[in-house]
């Protein structure tokens, strides 16, 4: 099984299938865009992803370029498989209806979320 990324982790992912394969300057621009954050600290954060196997790098001149080395549907749904166990003990029909009570859905996404369980073999 691959490692789950820490929040700080996830955020670099998220640039990296967002941009695709980019320095660590790139994603660094990217992320202090949203909040303050340290270039070193986005630079080791992105030395333990790699360590890690979250990560590939390949050296370009005197940079590296860096690439997501797990795809962005198996981390979410490793990320949803550990969600689901320790908060809705298992069950998706329980963090279904808990983020259909908790957030407002806006008539687009409910549509979508009717054409998925219908898909599913949910009804009409």
């Amino acid at each position: 099984m691959n490692p789950l990324p820490t929040d700080a982790e996830l955020e670099v992912l998220e640039v990296i299938w967002r941009l695709g394969p980019s320095s660590v300057r790139t994603v660094h621009d990217e992320i202090s865009a949203k909040r303050p954050t340290g270039y070193t600290t986005t630079l080791k954060i992105m030395q333990i992803m790699l360590e890690k196997g979250l990560l590939d790098r390949e050296p370009d001149g005197r940079a590296h370029i860096y690439s997501a080395k797990i795809p962005q549907q198996e981390t979410r749904k490793g990320l949803l498989d550990k969600l689901l166990g320790m908060a809705f003990g298992g069950s998706p029909a329980r963090l279904v209806l808990h983020a259909l009570d908790s957030e407002d859905i806006s008539p687009s996404e409910l549509e979508a979320i009717k054409k998925a369980v219908q898909k599913k073999g949910g009804g009409p």
